[in-house]
């Protein structure tokens, strides 16, 4: 298995998902109906949330594009 690290921003856990698709054709979809979260402005115990509400579809499409000739 691949060296793990802990996810600790909400940024370094796009880059995973991103890194992971890449190249792929991978696509997910994921469809809300009055979905709410709380969402932790860091990983400190004592980090203030700011609450989000979903509803609809959310699409997540990575494609690996070509690399521009010289």
């Amino acid at each position: 298995m691949a060296n793990q690290t802990d996810t600790r921003t909400w940024p370094e856990l796009a880059t995973g998902l991103y890194d992971n698709l890449t190249g792929r054709d991978a696509e997910i979809s994921y469809e809300f109906d009055n979905f709410e979260v709380n969402i932790p402005s860091s990983t400190a115990p004592d980090s203030e949330h700011a609450l989000w509400k979903m509803n609809g579809t959310l699409r997540i499409s990575t494609r690996q594009g070509e690399s521009p000739e010289a």
